[in-house]
């Protein structure tokens, strides 16, 4: 479905966030200093007991909702922004990421009106605490097959009409830390909905994922992506299961 030339899309851009003090207010500032004009910002908090809250307060003339409550974890915080959304398209923005540039919600949004597209995804920058960059993510333009090959698209980027998830449905908490890579499969493998690769550094993200925190959540991380492959019919899941981790190489050159 294209949309409609006649009105501006609105954007909902949710923030998850836990305890996450040192790191919420620099995400804040990354959204409210869009030049985009159309933004519903929504903050989804787990009851930090930190001083997040203390910082949100600061910037509650820019956050449209929020919500502070224990939840079953980040994705089902994810499930509740979307329920509460009113825009024409999704993102999320995690209170450890930040827009690359004032300029990145203007270009998603210009790549939704100026293509037949559900789905936009771009490229992502790690950057260490000093803000300095040392893994590159660029997943590329998509071809049907790639996640076969272990391909997916950096999901802090990932944007998509609401409409898809109501289709499709939101974040499975059963696949646990592969949940946004499951998501993912299930829009773009799975259902084959259009997409649009925008070639520039959309969010730069802080190290230290939680499915990559240690060797055991490394491994249950492992058994998610398969049971995930399986479940959206990947055509061999134990070579893009291997594939996977091995495209993540070419990141850090």
């Amino acid at each position: 479905m294209f949309f409609s030339i006649v009105h501006d899309l609105k954007i909902s851009v949710i923030t998850v966030s836990y305890n996450a003090q040192s790191t919420i207010e620099q995400c804040v500032q990354s959204v409210i200093g869009q030049d985009y004009p159309h933004i519903e910002y929504i903050i989804i908090d787990g009851n930090s007991s930190d001083g997040t809250i203390s910082v949100l307060e600061k910037y509650k003339k820019y956050i449209h909702v929020f919500v502070s409550e224990p939840d079953k974890g980040i994705y089902d915080a994810m499930n509740k922004g979307i329920a509460l959304a009113s825009g024409d398209v999704i993102g999320i923005l995690n209170a450890d990421d930040f827009f690359a540039d004032s300029h990145t919600l203007t270009v998603v949004l210009d790549a939704f009106k100026n293509n037949v597209t559900d789905i936009v995804y771009g490229n992502l920058d790690y950057v260490k605490p000093d803000g300095s960059t040392f893994r590159k993510w660029r997943s590329g333009p998509y071809k049907k097959g790639l996640f076969n090959l272990g391909w997916m698209p950096p999901h802090p980027t990932f944007y998509c009409r609401k409409e898809v998830f109501n289709r499709f449905g939101n974040y499975s908490l059963e696949y646990g830390t592969a949940a946004d890579y499951e998501l993912m499969l299930r829009f773009i493998h799975l259902n084959q909905l259009p997409v649009y690769y925008i070639a520039r550094v959309l969010v730069k993200m802080s190290t230290g994922g939680v499915s990559n925190s240690s060797i055991n959540n490394r491994v249950k991380a492992l058994i998610f992506d398969m049971r995930a492959m399986y479940r959206n019919n990947v055509y061999f899941p134990p070579i893009a299961l291997l594939f996977k981790p091995l495209r993540k190489l070419g990141q850090f050159f």
